[in-house]
């Protein structure tokens, strides 16, 4: 039997990315001293998680540039994996004008990708986005990719981009929003903590 996972904001090969994770404040130390020690750090928590025959959302911010530079990062990660598109992904609709000509070449590595998605889960129908209704997290400023989120039309969101680490569940006028960035879990989030997150019962 298969599980569903969703995650965000891998940024694989992304060096400044990886020096903000790479120092554990709990523990006192670095858990890595390169980018490619943290790249294989996600691999091997992903691994840890993910089945091969379980299901994954990744909610956008895959890598920053060439998608082939971390291809071989890609082919090692287990499951099922449907993308949702971020501001760093090339293959994202809108963010850059070769999109249309990458998606043969992201395709190799993920089994669909698309701007948004619905998904039904505990009874409740649920958006999928890379981005929140509102909102950028701990960043100040106002909201960037505004012409890319979806509007609040009061159905549940499950979303990336804002790097928050406390903040899972959060509202945008009274409708609620789960970010599963890896900011904020660690690791690829099952269905199930994310149903228990918006406090419905599976």
């Amino acid at each position: 039997m298969s599980t569903t996972y969703f995650t965000s904001d891998t940024h694989f090969g992304h060096r400044l990315v990886a020096d903000l994770r790479s120092y554990d404040t709990v523990l006192g130390l670095r858990l890595f001293d390169t980018v490619d020690e943290y790249d294989e750090y996600v691999v091997a928590v992903w691994n840890e998680v993910v089945r091969p025959r379980d299901t994954v959302w990744h909610l956008g911010d895959v890598t920053l540039g060439n998608i082939n530079r971390v291809g071989h990062l890609l082919s090692r990660l287990h499951g099922t994996i449907h993308l949702v598109t971020g501001n760093h992904d090339e293959v994202a609709p809108g963010v850059s004008r070769r999109a249309p000509r990458l998606q043969r070449t992201w395709l190799q590595y993920f089994d669909s990708i698309q701007p948004y998605a619905r998904i039904r889960a505990a009874g409740h129908h649920v958006l999928l986005s890379h981005y929140p209704y509102t909102g950028e997290g701990k960043r100040v400023g106002a909201d960037r990719y505004t012409q890319y989120r979806l509007p609040n039309e009061g159905m549940p969101l499950i979303h990336g981009h804002t790097h928050d680490s406390g903040q899972r569940l959060s509202f945008d006028e009274g409708t609620p929003m789960v970010h599963v960035g890896w900011d904020a879990w660690g690791k690829p989030v099952r269905l199930d903590k994310v149903i228990a997150t918006f406090g419905w019962e599976g």
